[in-house]
């Protein structure tokens, strides 16, 4: 069950930031394992369950990010993460095809939302097609979104817009990949045990959003 994050959370993250190596780490892995490791498992189970409960018939397959770095891509960087995130999704395919409800904690912010962790030019290309087929669709959809309290869309826009389809759709249409994201500071009140709740009442909003993003990556071509 989840308790919350601490103070010493955020403080365990940042001297990891500082002391981004081995023996740092080694030294400090059981509050690691406390402060970290152990309430954001059972953060991110915790809100998986939420969901299973209210989409009984969606499996909801759960990732949670290791803190241990890809040795092949370490790029200078250390061996560990300094942020950890889980994304859930249904449908079974590979955790980062097709869109995603995430959640990420750093040292000094936490953010969830709604999003792609990658989008192939094939899933780009569905999910334009859809909307050039029923805008107005979309544009419900869209405008429900973006009328959430503390949410703001995220990606890299194209440097010559695809089209223009209007106020509402262009900042989604006219993405390389996109998501709808709530961010703030590292905050132990925010953070505390109702945190799966209040995830779970964002994912609940932003799901008519996500069975449009999944109905457009399922009807690509196999």
């Amino acid at each position: 069950m989840f308790n919350g994050f601490t103070k010493e959370t955020a403080e365990f993250l940042w001297e990891l930031s500082f002391h981004n190596e081995r023996p740092w780490f080694q030294e400090h892995k059981d509050q690691y394992l406390r402060v970290l490791h152990e309430p954001f498992h059972a953060l991110a189970e915790d809100t998986r369950a939420l969901m299973v409960k209210n989409w009984p018939l969606s499996d909801f397959d759960l990732h949670v990010s290791r803190i241990y770095r890809d040795a092949r891509r370490l790029f200078g960087r250390g061996p560990y993460k300094d942020h950890l995130w889980f994304t859930m999704k249904t449908g079974g395919s590979s955790h980062t095809e097709g869109p995603v409800f995430w959640f990420e904690l750093s040292a000094a912010t936490f953010s969830y939302g709604l999003g792609y962790f990658d989008l192939s030019p094939a899933e780009a290309d569905a999910f334009r097609h859809s909307v050039d087929v029923n805008p107005a669709r979309f544009e419900r959809l869209a405008a429900d979104a973006l009328k959430m309290r503390g949410f703001h869309i995220i990606g890299e826009e194209y440097k010559r817009p695809k089209k223009d389809m209007g106020p509402v759709i262009n900042p989604f249409y006219n993405r390389k990949r996109f998501g709808l994201e709530h961010i703030a500071d590292f905050d132990p009140e925010m953070l505390e045990s109702g945190l799966p709740q209040r995830l779970f009442r964002a994912y609940r909003r932003l799901m008519p959003m996500y069975e449009y993003l999944f109905e457009c990556s399922s009807s690509m071509p196999v």
